[in-house]
């Protein structure tokens, strides 16, 4: 009997992840090592040249695996079993959201999060049918980035992770929390955390397919675009969508340091 067949499904997955941590690590080092210091084109954004090197190692991941793989999921399974996998877990994330809305004292959006999880919970099979969504009670998403940034903690610098994306160093440091907090991961089972792990990947690759393509052949630059949005969308969600002018990216009428620019 080959070693291969006598593992386990965990101890294959647990390689699994283990050979792709060991690739990232020695892709980002030589990222590193052959990056030449440019200037930032953008005061959010000090680690450019690094951000584009990392954006660069995930765009072939994704191209190599997460895209390949989410395409096939969405051609063999049936569209409304990935939506009961997206109501799930969008389900369980919402327990988190109340976490933390509660955390940010935001009563309303406290409010409406109990009711989101307790309708789709025992009326909708355990959150496979989003039952609240239908019945117009708002969804209000939040994380442990999103608190700290509300008792007052600074994004930081704008940076990219190694597979996880857009992201800023509060938040960056804020997911350490956001996975204790998250449901999906707390099985005693690792097997069966991998798995969730594995299809809640996979189910949020497969619902950016058609975006995910869209941006790239819209945008002259993909990966400007989706700093800015990114960092746009952040700060929305942390005023409930009515962030306060700021500088010069609020106001086009502002000059860089704050000042109103002198009449034409």
């Amino acid at each position: 009997m080959k070693l291969s067949d006598a593992m386990g499904p965990t101890s294959k997955l647990k390689q699994y992840w283990r050979w792709l941590g060991i690739c990232t690590v020695i892709a980002l080092l030589q990222a590193c090592a052959t990056a030449v210091p440019v200037a930032a084109s953008d005061p959010r954004d000090p680690f450019e040249n690094m951000n584009r090197k990392v954006t660069g190692f995930n765009d072939v991941v994704d191209a190599a695996v997460l895209k390949p793989v989410a395409q096939t999921y969405a051609q063999i399974v049936p569209g409304f079993v990935r939506t009961g996998v997206r109501n799930f877990f969008g389900n369980l994330s919402d327990v988190w959201s109340l976490a933390n809305n509660a955390a940010q004292l935001k009563f309303k959006a406290t409010g409406d999060t109990a009711l989101r999880v307790g309708i789709n919970t025992f009326v909708g099979f355990g959150g496979l049918l989003d039952i609240a969504s239908d019945l117009g009670v708002e969804r209000h998403r939040s994380d442990f980035g999103l608190t700290l940034g509300h008792w007052g903690v600074q994004t930081g610098p704008y940076i990219v992770l190694p597979l996880l994306g857009p992201s800023t160093v509060r938040d960056a440091v804020a997911l350490t929390i956001d996975r204790q907090g998250d449901l999906s991961r707390q099985s005693a089972s690792s097997l069966k955390r991998d798995t969730a792990l594995a299809l809640k990947l996979v189910d949020t690759r497969e619902s950016l397919l058609k975006i995910l393509d869209a941006l790239k052949e819209a945008s002259l630059d993909p990966y400007t675009f989706t700093r800015d949005a990114y960092l746009q969308k952040r700060r929305n969600d942390q005023f409930d969508g009515n962030p306060p002018m700021q500088g010069s990216y609020d106001d086009p009428d502002e000059a860089q340091d704050g000042s109103p620019l002198p009449a034409k």
